[in-house]
């Protein structure tokens, strides 16, 4: 089907065209910028030589608190947490290693910083640890390739490219492929636990790397490994409201063995992040593709979005189905991929400004003192207030590193449609 083409992005241009960004008020978005790329070259430094990237802070909980939160039977749910760090290690900066699924995010961040600024000396971090992370191409062991190579070398294609690059990409992208299954019509996600074949909504972020390689060398196989893996994931992953189930588990034939949850409240729940990921997926999809069917999938997501945060500045709790209680944590990582998604979206959908206003308000919530770590602080991140895997017991209230590649990602497409340079700021 062909794409459709909004002037939503000329409208902007058109009403910023007469004025200065400074006249336009734009000095929270210079304090984002600037902050941001001061903790990024902070990060880059305190960790250089250890061969790691900074992944998020060590973080205890309280089993009352997550009994609260998920409103669980403590006798049934002690076992399934996970254990914490020791006490002296509480409060200081986590690293991970390259296999990590979130390796790749820092290096992306600092792509999207020096995108943004120009600023030499980010580049050059940016190539330094891009390059940590070659290795990868040869492991089949994750579906996260897409997260750990597109936000690094995808990145670096765009604004560094080397015939190199393509390389690690393509083959990064092969590896994918060897984790599809024809006959069920989906990646693999985990090769851990009693499911027959999980997969989760988290795997349609890892499709822009197949449509990325489908570009690069011409062959639609990756791309339709991409489609064929949507189109399973749109019958499948989601109830009548759209809202979707993070894991789906099928059988050998093809049909679903079962439908849960692994990081959100409940099966039956609908984890802050996992909707985020789908109308990012889905709006990704119908940029590559322009079959106008996951443009309208991806509206309803982005509908529902809107419909079930109640918040008032627009940042999820950690699950839409968590009790609302004063102690119930947002998920700033949730807000940054939902904004960059929306951003996309609104470029696309005949109903754009909805989606910008939208997107621009999570922005600006994000920006704020409340989310906005200062300089120095937040153990070089970026954003505070986000949750990795509450059910866990797992990076609860804490700064992690995709947050702020999206974070980042969203800045870098606000400016983009309101056409604002940083040398404006």
């Amino acid at each position: 089907m062909k794409r459709i083409f909004l002037p939503l992005a000329a409208a902007l241009l058109a009403a910023t065209s007469c004025q200065t960004s400074g006249d336009a008020g734009y000095g929270w978005l210079k304090n984002a910028i600037d902050t941001s790329c001061a903790q990024l070259e902070l990060t880059a430094d305190e960790i250089r030589g250890t061969g790691k990237l900074p992944r998020s802070i060590h973080s205890g909980y309280e089993m009352d608190f997550l009994v609260r939160q998920l409103e669980a039977d403590p006798a049934t749910f002690r076992d399934s947490l996970r254990a914490m760090a020791p006490a002296e290690q509480m409060g200081t900066r986590r690293l991970c290693g390259i296999y990590d699924w979130t390796s790749g995010f820092f290096p992306g961040s600092l792509w999207y910083a020096y995108e943004i600024t120009g600023k030499d000396e980010l580049k050059a971090d940016a190539i330094e640890y891009t390059e940590l992370l070659d290795p990868i191409r040869h492991y089949t062991g994750t579906h996260d390739l897409g997260f750990m190579i597109g936000c690094s070398y995808g990145n670096a294609l765009r604004l560094s490219p080397a015939d190199t690059i393509k390389d690690v990409i393509v083959e990064t992208a092969d590896n994918l492929c060897t984790r599809f299954n024809k006959e069920i019509g989906c990646i693999r996600s985990w090769d851990f636990g009693t499911w027959n074949y999980p997969v989760i909504i988290d795997n349609m972020m890892n499709l822009e790397l197949l449509f990325n390689a489908s570009r690069l060398t011409g062959d639609n196989r990756y791309r339709d490994i991409a489609t064929t893996h949507a189109n399973t994931t749109m019958k499948c992953h989601f109830r009548p409201d759209y809202t979707c189930w993070h894991v789906v588990s099928y059988n050998n034939d093809g049909s679903v063995e079962c439908r849960q949850t692994f990081q959100g409240k409940s099966d039956d729940s609908s984890w802050a992040r996992g909707q985020a990921w789908a109308v990012y997926g889905y709006t990704e999809c119908f940029r590559e593709t322009g079959d106008s069917t996951y443009l309208h999938f991806a509206e309803n997501i982005a509908d529902m979005i809107m419909s079930r945060v109640k918040t008032d500045d627009a940042i999820p709790y950690w699950d839409y189905d968590a009790p609302v209680l004063p102690e119930t944590p947002r998920d700033a990582s949730a807000a940054a991929v939902t904004a960059s998604g929306l951003l996309d979206l609104s470029t696309m959908s005949a109903e754009g400004e909805k989606y910008f206003g939208y997107a621009e308000k999570i922005i600006r919530s994000l920006s704020g003192s409340e989310y906005l770590a200062k300089p120095g602080e937040n153990e070089g991140f970026i954003l505070k207030h986000s949750t990795g895997s509450l059910h866990h017991g797992s990076e609860i209230d804490v700064p992690l590193n995709y947050a702020d590649y999206y974070y980042l990602e969203s800045l870098k497409k606000y400016m983009a449609l309101k056409g604002i340079s940083y040398s404006d700021l």
